[in-house]
């Protein structure tokens, strides 16, 4: 009796593997939390002049690299932006940014990746620099396990432009997937961490697998002398939408957003020359 066609196979999860996603460069295009910035500034949640200064600390970070002070006071200027909001306004606010400013900038070759993953029955998280409610809502928009970021502080539901802790990034990261492993009873040597930044390397090192994807020129290196997995996304289509649309529509929401860009046109022409240098995937060599 021939064997019936085309019927899926069902894996059984295995609850001792996972894997690691970076995000800003690695799982989409850009620095994730600079184009929520953006998203934000066309609802007037802060002035343009803070965009642009916002925009010239993203850009410094494309330019120089990832160093930890950098990070942490660019993360801190992006946290004080949302000083006094109430988180769920901010979440839903998250959602709408995601539809016209994220999802386009999903590189389809890392969300495959990712997808293989869940497909063999690993959890899949999102570990990332990015304030964790961000974080979450693009790991649920693709549908993975979930995700680690860096923690905003919050009382009564409303931020207060703090941080909690440290920014999620360098040996931090390591930390906290450690940590992660330990709850959820994962077993590192079976786990797998893709990343675009030399920063990662305590992370990529922490596990069985460890994959460089849109490599910086100093990771590049670090992974052909340790003979890691090295994928590059970078010389094909750039990205595919993945990302579901919120009930908005994505026309409605970009209509606004031109209109808002349109009535500080003057202001807009130099932020729109930030932006590219800001959103553009990394080549800096680490310092």
């Amino acid at each position: 009796m021939e064997p019936a066609a085309n019927v899926p196979v069902s894996v059984p999860p295995d609850p001792h593997a996972a894997a690691f996603f970076d995000v800003d460069n690695t799982m989409m295009v850009g620095a994730s939390i600079f184009h929520f910035a953006k998203g934000m500034a066309a609802r007037n949640f802060f002035s343009w002049r803070d965009l642009v200064t916002f925009s010239l600390k993203q850009a410094r970070l494309r330019v120089v690299g990832e160093r930890h002070g950098d990070m942490h006071s660019t993360r801190e200027s992006a946290l004080a932006f949302v000083a006094g909001k109430v988180v769920a306004d901010i979440v839903l606010l998250g959602e709408e940014i995601y539809d016209e400013e994220l999802a386009d900038r999903i590189w389809s070759g890392t969300y495959a990746l990712a997808q293989a993953h869940l497909d063999e029955g690993r959890r899949v998280w999102l570990v990332t620099a990015t304030p964790v409610e961000l974080a979450t809502i693009i790991a649920r928009r693709l549908k993975l396990t979930g995700a680690l970021g860096t923690v905003a502080e919050a009382k009564d539901g409303v931020y207060t432009g703090r941080l909690v802790g440290e920014v999620l990034h360098g040996e931090a990261k390591a930390h906290a997937v450690q940590a992660l492993a330990d709850r959820e009873g994962l077993d590192l040597a079976k786990c797998s961490a893709y990343s675009d930044s030399i920063n990662d390397v305590p992370l990529l090192s922490l596990v069985g697998h460890a994959v460089a994807v849109n490599p910086d020129s100093a990771l590049r290196a670090e992974a052909k002398q340790r003979g890691w997995e090295i994928r590059d996304f970078r010389t094909g289509r750039k990205a595919a939408r993945i990302g579901i649309p919120s009930a908005l529509g994505i026309g409605a929401i970009g209509g606004g957003v031109a209109a808002g860009l349109a009535i500080k046109r003057g202001r807009a022409t130099e932020f729109s020359r930030l932006a590219l240098l800001a959103s553009q995937p990394s080549r800096r060599r680490w310092r």
